[in-house]
């Protein structure tokens, strides 16, 4: 199913997950779709495998928990949290031979916690891991050290109009 591509979040310097400088990075990419949904898209390379030919399980933790934690910015671009409890289902392996995609929504926000729920999806439309998270809503100078705005940045790369689900 295709979905309408309403915009992309910033990225980051030296982030494990979308960090463009970071050379162990996944340099995952996050695009707002419509319906409020979150999705992560990025290029898995052999150091992210577990077992040959499978992302590591860690890797598909990882995303998941980022695009869960970030899905609350869709309606707030300055709204940040910090994970308080993140629950993972395997259900299948995820192969490392193309595009890993992560989608993912927020179910109950207030002002002090967010929840959300997100799976990781194959080319197939199955579902290969699925995740529960809660965090707790937090200001950026409580979370990071240091200049924030000298780390966080627009994502430069072409924006789709639409991405197939």
């Amino acid at each position: 199913m295709d979905r309408s591509v309403l915009g992309t979040q910033n990225v980051s310097r030296m982030c494990m997950v979308c960090g463009v400088e970071n050379g162990a990075g996944l340099h995952a990419r996050f695009l707002e779709l419509e319906g409020g949904e979150l999705l992560a898209q990025f290029d898995p390379r052999h150091e992210h495998q577990g077992y040959p030919g499978r992302l590591h399980g860690g890797i598909a933790s990882t995303l998941l928990d980022e695009t869960i934690g970030r899905a609350v910015s869709i309606g707030d671009p300055n709204a940040f949290g910090v994970t308080v409890e993140l629950t993972v289902r395997f259900r299948k392996p995820v192969p490392l031979d193309g595009e890993v995609r992560a989608i993912a929504r927020i179910t109950k926000d207030s002002s002090r916690l967010f929840e959300g729920t997100g799976e990781i999806v194959l080319d197939d439309g199955t579902v290969a891991v699925s995740a529960t998270g809660r965090y707790m809503r937090m200001p950026i100078e409580r979370i990071a050290e240091g200049v924030f705005e000298d780390e966080w940045r627009a994502d430069d790369r072409e924006l789709p109009e639409s991405v197939e689900i």
